[in-house]
């Protein structure tokens, strides 16, 4: 019986026990005794394993009344691989979210047919010409907004100069006949309006006032060589007074601890200007409506020349030596209201303007629009024009095309620039890169203008609808 059943074991293992019997049996005489006792428990284990797995039910998960499934695995194989522990599953799913639905993406370029090699193509075409009625929409848009926003009516500019006019030649002439000691040069207008760069109102000039300063008397100190070292201002130095004392020069009446003071000299001529003259009775005869505008900074003269329309003119001192210009604006921060500050302005608009005469260029058309969009927009109304301009200017020098039909391309790219020169707090002047044109901007304000503006990027045209 024993046989039958040996016999009936060996026939249900497909003969893996008649070839383990033979291995063990032989195994004697070549290994010896200690050898074959090892390889016959390794054996039996491998045995004992194939016993197990074609002894399994069907489903391996399938659970007994007790609760346990009915087949397990021995406990020194370890864990099973197809059972997977909540870590691994968790990852595994976070995995498989992020993975392409869409069958097109697990296709490689290699066995892409060529039909969808073509598809692709295709689709990228549409989108190029998208992208390209998208840019002929915003050109359309800015220049509209340059037409009815920017461009301000000839007969308004005409009228602001002319009225500009009037009122310099009533104070040249008072001022020669009042103070005929007072060394001045001529008066002169000066401003955007005079160059074809205002915006939206003729309603602002400015009338330059130049000083003579004795050469050989006053010299002027860079501020980055002073102890507040604050490039792009500049201290104006009395020299000599030991061989020419106080009183020899007509402006030592205006000196502030060895130093002409801007503010002093401000403040003397808004005495005459404002208390001295009398502007309603001069206003009558012209035709305008002439009042003193309080100020701190700047003489200020407001001139009503229509029913609507009002013009400013700024009464501003300025004095050269050189190619140096400096005007009497003070610094916003009082401890600097000694300092005379350097104007770069007839340079930069020349520049400018000599760049688009070059190649026919937008550069001033886009300049205007920055400038209107700023006028209309509270958040960036601490850009001004100097600031705009040196945007404008470096762009040209690593940007080529300005043409007519590249202007969407390069208002894009001034904007993308004015927030990168913000993120570092620091846009040099293309005349004199040691001078930071954001130095009198708070942190704040920068912050401000830089969220403003990056907002826009992405609906840049949100920019050109402020005023609507």
């Amino acid at each position: 019986m024993a046989g039958v059943g040996d016999k009936k074991g060996r026939k249900d293992d497909n003969g893996i026990g008649t070839a383990i019997d033979f291995v063990l049996s032989n195994a004697k005489l070549v290994l010896g005794v200690g050898g074959a006792a090892m390889l016959g428990i390794a054996t039996l284990a491998v045995k004992r394993m194939y016993d197990r797995a074609i002894s399994a039910p069907a489903s391996p998960m399938k659970m007994n009344p007790s609760g346990k499934r009915s087949w397990e695995e021995p406990s020194w194989m370890g864990s099973s691989p197809r059972v997977l522990n909540k870590d691994m599953k968790s990852n595994i799913s976070r995995s498989l979210q992020v993975l392409p639905t869409d069958q097109a993406a697990f296709e490689t370029e290699l066995f892409k047919p060529d039909v969808c090699k073509g598809a692709n193509s295709s689709k990228k075409n549409q989108t190029d010409m998208k992208k390209a009625r998208l840019r002929r929409s915003m050109q359309e848009k800015l220049f509209a907004y340059y037409m009815k926003h920017a461009v301000i009516d000839p007969r308004e500019q005409i009228q602001a100069k002319q009225a500009a006019v009037d009122i310099c030649t009533e104070l040249r002439s008072f001022i020669h006949t009042r103070l005929p000691d007072m060394p001045l040069r001529d008066m002169y207008l000066s401003g955007s309006l005079y160059d074809d760069l205002q915006v939206v109102a003729a309603d602002h000039v400015q009338l330059m006032v130049p000083l003579v300063l004795e050469k050989n008397l006053w010299s002027f100190i860079p501020g980055e060589d002073t102890i507040m070292n604050i490039p792009g201002f500049y201290l104006v130095r009395r020299e000599n007074m030991e061989y020419f004392p106080r009183g020899s020069s007509y402006w030592d009446r205006c000196i502030v601890g060895g130093y002409l003071s801007p503010k002093i000299v401000t403040d003397n001529f808004e005495k005459v200007v404002t208390g001295s003259i009398n502007w309603p009775a001069i206003g009558s005869i012209l035709g305008y409506v002439i009042h003193p505008v309080v100020s701190t900074d700047t003489v200020t003269l407001e001139i009503q020349f229509d029913t609507n329309q009002r013009l400013f003119i700024d009464f501003l001192p300025l004095t050269v030596m050189g190619n140096t210009m400096l005007i009497a604006k003070p610094h916003r921060l009082e401890k600097y209201e000694n300092m005379w500050r350097e104007t770069f302005r007839t340079v930069e608009t020349a520049k400018l303007r000599a760049l688009d005469e070059e190649d026919g260029g937008c550069r001033c058309i886009c300049l205007k629009i920055m400038k209107a969009i700023c006028r209309f927009t509270p958040a960036l109304s601490k850009l001004n024009s100097s600031q705009l301009i040196n945007v404008v200017l470096h762009i040209s020098e690593k940007e080529a095309d300005w043409s007519q039909a590249a202007l969407a391309d390069r208002f894009l790219q001034v904007v993308k620039e004015l927030i990168a020169y913000l993120e570092g707090s620091s846009l040099p002047c293309i005349f004199n890169p040691k001078v930071n044109l954001f130095s009198e901007l708070t942190p704040e304000e920068i912050d401000e203008l830089g969220y403003t503006l990056y907002c826009s990027l992405s609906e840049p045209e949100t920019l050109i609808q402020t005023s609507n």
